[in-house]
């Protein structure tokens, strides 16, 4: 773990030292591990001490209607738009340290390299950390994003946990109220853009011997329920030509949604990542069987393509089985492109730290800045991390990469400063 005393210079190594402080009680709900659900103790203690580092790097800092915290570093007017840095807070159960924290943290860093070189800009700096990315409490993912792109449409927000703890109770204790949430929402004339710096969750980087790299889409994805109905019976008397196993025609269909993944383009992936068997009982012929599907790419053309295939042979296996099949949509993220133009401008900022032409590739795993890109252009940092581990206590990251990718992330916002100083609103000398 990495140890260092707050009043040093903004680093790549303070950013993860940071994070690691903030692997532990009393900012995790759990004593053995991390867990940092949205709106719990670990989450209070957390947005205490992300405030105070924000203050420390020259920003105020607020708590906004979703539970969001915000640092602000001021323009060179009062009024000025906003260029939005951030990630999330929050952790999966038993999650790693450096997932979302460490892009709130790179932001905090780039804020205080600028403050302490007395660098004011014609925008303002925002640093955000989003509360709720994982849904590792409600049952909704990217809540808190979603109220600050102003996209919560219909949701219904009379949600509860797992123990019956409502949101709108939970809001309450944290000072909020829940007929406020959506007053979270920020104006698209007010925000210029969104950028994200987050660990890549995958083992490409690294493998190639990249520290960082640039994201140009953020993968579609769908969510399916899959529920196998055949017939239980006991597992000495009932005839093997007679059987309708539902587990036998699951597991079928597991090897169907994989072969059909590893078939198309290498951003293409499909996941069976759950099961849940009836009646689960060793002597028994299992009768009912339900499953997850996750299917993911690039491009949302490839993705329908594949989702398509999977339905057509899950179907096939069901009728030569002669079990029943549902299967039910249960979540439907379109593909999200980054911004070319901020995308260019993060390459340019890499290949002027790195020497390098900069990796570019497609992020598997979903994204604040998904939600974001429909309330500004976006553009994502990613840096490697070890074996490609995430949403794991084995979670690392080195922090010469840390480092490396606050350099980028300077030269990205000065390489935006001069570039949105040439189209937006005429300055004098003076103001630039």
């Amino acid at each position: 773990m990495v140890r260092m005393s707050a009043r040093e210079t903004a680093s790549g190594l303070r950013a993860v030292a940071r994070c690691d402080d903030l692997g532990v009680a009393p900012y995790s709900d759990a004593d053995d591990h991390l867990f940092r659900p949205y709106l719990g103790a670990g989450h209070a203690a957390t947005l205490d001490r992300i405030a105070a580092w924000m203050t420390e790097a020259g920003m105020t800092a607020r708590v906004d209607a979703a539970g969001n915290i915000v640092g602000r570093y001021e323009g060179r007017h009062s009024d000025a738009p906003v260029l939005l840095i951030g990630s999330h807070v929050d952790s999966v159960r038993d999650g790693g340290r450096y997932d979302g924290m460490l892009g709130v943290m790179l932001g905090i860093e780039t804020v205080a390299w600028f403050a302490e070189r007395g660098h004011r800009f014609p925008f303002a700096i925002e640093v955000i950390g989003f509360g709720d990315e994982e849904g590792s409490r409600f049952p909704v993912s990217m809540l808190t994003s979603r109220a600050v792109a102003g996209v919560l449409g219909d949701q219904d927000l009379a949600l509860a946990d797992a123990a019956g703890v409502g949101l709108a109770e939970a809001l309450d204790g944290f000072g909020l109220e829940l007929a406020r949430f959506a007053g979270a929402a920020r104006h698209r004339e007010d925000v210029l853009a969104y950028v994200e710096a987050h660990i890549e969750q995958g083992p490409v980087l690294e493998a190639e011997g990249h520290a960082l790299g640039v994201v140009s889409a953020i993968a579609a994805q769908y969510r399916f329920r899959a529920v196998v109905t055949g017939v239980a019976g006991h597992a000495g008397t009932m005839a093997m030509r007679l059987r309708r196993d539902a587990l036998a025609a699951a597991a079928e269909m597991v090897l169907a949604v994989e072969r059909i993944g590893g078939a198309g383009p290498e951003d293409l992936v499909a996941t069976v990542g759950r099961m849940e068997v009836g009646p689960g009982v060793p002597n028994v012929v299992p009768g009912a069987v339900t499953f997850s599907i996750d299917v993911r790419a690039g491009v949302g053309a490839v993705r329908d393509r594949a989702a398509d295939e999977i339905r057509v042979a899950l179907a096939d296996i069901a009728a030569r089985r002669t079990v029943g099949l549902d299967l039910t949509l249960q979540q439907d993220l379109p593909a999200t492109p980054c911004d070319s133009g901020l995308s260019r401008l993060m390459a340019e900022a890499v290949r002027d730290v790195t020497g390098a032409e900069p990796r570019v590739l497609v992020s598997g795993a979903g994204h604040d800045a998904m939600v974001m890109a429909r309330l500004a252009p976006v553009a994502m940092l990613f840096l490697r991390c070890r074996g490609g581990v995430s949403h794991h206590p084995a979670e690392a990251v080195e922090v010469d990469d840390a480092q490396t990718a606050l350099e980028a992330m300077t030269a990205f916002v000065t390489r935006f400063e001069h570039t949105w100083s040439d189209a937006g609103p005429a300055l004098t000398e003076e103001e630039r």
